[in-house]
């Protein structure tokens, strides 16, 4: 049985949830968003709070049950405070800018390289420290990936895009290692 599944998604003052069809949408001060549930999943709504349960008991099912709760979870919270990732750009002369809505990036390439702010989408820079915002957490854990994915950070001496809080092994050169 799934814990998860089981408690229930507080609806937020400001927030309108509705049900219909196998999906739910749900709005908000920041936006919209929606999310096609698999049949055998049940929503409730009810008392500013949406209930989730099963209908037919197999492994898949429960773990779809879990799954569609964090997943409305995130979804209201998207909604109401958004998301964000923070990454760092490490290197000399390695520098972002933002350009209408799309990031360029200088990391050591012959060309500045474009990143396309996809819909939902707000790109910050200050410095070396490039924000991906937006109301959908899985587009801008994937927005921000693919901005990580450019230049990854290497071993010998950190140059690169990493994320704020990752920690990079760095490894001895070949003089220390020879040694």
């Amino acid at each position: 049985m799934s814990r998860i599944g089981k408690k229930p998604v507080i609806i937020e003052s400001g927030v309108e949830a509705k049900e219909s069809d196998g999906r739910i949408d749900i709005k908000g001060p920041k936006g919209q968003l929606f999310l096609e549930v698999p049949s055998e999943i049940k929503i409730e709504i009810k008392d500013n709070q949406i209930h989730f349960s099963i209908l037919k008991e197999d492994k898949r099912t429960r773990s779809l049950w879990g799954l569609m709760r964090t997943l409305t979870s995130n979804m209201v919270e998207g909604v109401t405070k958004g998301f964000e990732k923070k990454l760092e750009i490490n290197g000399v002369g390695f520098k972002a800018r933002v350009e209408g809505k799309d990031l360029f990036l200088d990391v050591g390439y012959s060309h500045p390289v474009k990143v396309d702010a996809e819909e939902g989408i707000e790109f910050k820079v200050e410095k070396n420290i490039i924000t991906v915002s937006g109301i959908d957490k899985e587009l801008v854990g994937q927005v921000a990936a693919k901005i990580r994915r450019v230049k990854k950070p290497e071993p010998y001496k950190g140059k690169g895009i990493k994320y704020i809080d990752e920690i990079i092994k760095r490894k001895l050169g070949k003089k220390a290692a020879g040694g």
